[in-house]
């Protein structure tokens, strides 16, 4: 495996290898490697030639008083996972590389950032837009693959894609969990061994949604609010962002589950801001 810093180097080599007929593919990461991670790696390493894996926190997705600095790295065991599941290329660039002194361009999708994680965290989806862009220029790939735990930034790139003709397949893939059922994530670390025990409620809840809606209950309302009380009641203290039943490719609102919907939702937990989501009704 090599690994490269610089992105004018990688995208040198990248021209080269699509020029040779090389298939691209690309795994976006902000790093501190899990299951759910290498499961990515795994999916993209058996459609492609070269797998590149971007390791980058990127400062622009982060709003005040949230947790850039404290958010958890280890580049030396990140190296050894990435090159046990088959990936070619790690690239890991410093905040300078990627964004200059006077960067002032931004990649913005509005309608699919109003609702979710866009309304807590304003100007989250315009660093994910923006670092995504240039990392699909950067390494030219061919697919892109990303996790569906983060749902609306798939949805998200997936509209960005298609609006700018960029000429790249984002795929999804389905959410890894661990054996309680919750959805892994590097933020899962700043759980307690308390607050990980009740954790799990947050699918447990998305399932006990999803069969109210399987009964015949079609009232967002009404879901939200017991979804709501469930929460409260399993996971103690926790305080909850967001739960809202949307269209899972738009990411409007709906006002009735009569179609195709996403619950989604957003959890405090302690020091771990956690998120989950389960269709409801396909």
């Amino acid at each position: 495996m090599e690994t490269i810093n610089n992105p004018q180097e990688l995208q040198n080599l990248c021209l080269m290898l699509r020029n040779d007929g090389k298939k691209i593919g690309l795994v976006p990461t902000m790093g501190y490697f899990h299951e759910g991670h290498l499961s990515l790696m795994d999916a993209a390493r058996k459609q492609c030639d070269v797998l590149i894996v971007s390791l980058f926190v990127n400062p622009t997705q982060f709003g005040e008083n949230e947790d850039l600095d404290a958010y958890p790295h280890d580049l030396e065991r990140d190296s050894r996972l990435a090159e046990e599941h088959g990936v070619d290329i790690l690239f890991t660039p410093a905040r300078d590389d990627m964004y200059f002194e006077d960067h002032c361009t931004w990649v913005e999708v509005p309608d699919l950032a109003a609702n979710l994680c866009g309304k807590s965290r304003p100007v989250h989806f315009r660093g994910v837009a923006t670092v995504v862009t240039k990392l699909f220029m950067t390494a030219q790939p061919h697919i892109a693959v990303f996790g569906q735990k983060d749902w609306q930034q798939l949805a998200l790139i997936k509209r960005m894609v298609r609006d700018l003709n960029i000429p790249v397949n984002v795929q999804g893939h389905e959410i890894v969990r661990e054996e309680s059922g919750l959805a892994m994530s590097s933020r899962n670390v700043y759980l307690t061994a308390e607050e990980k025990s009740v954790a799990p409620n947050l699918q447990k809840g998305l399932k006990k949604m999803r069969d109210q809606v399987a009964g015949g209950e079609t009232d967002p309302a009404k879901l939200k609010a017991d979804l709501a009380d469930f929460y409260a009641e399993s996971i103690p203290g926790c305080s909850v962002d967001y739960i809202e039943i949307v269209d899972p490719e738009n990411i409007n609102i709906l006002k009735k589950v009569d179609e195709s919907a996403l619950c989604a939702v957003a959890v405090q937990v302690g020091k771990a801001r956690l998120i989950d989501n389960l269709l409801i009704k396909v």
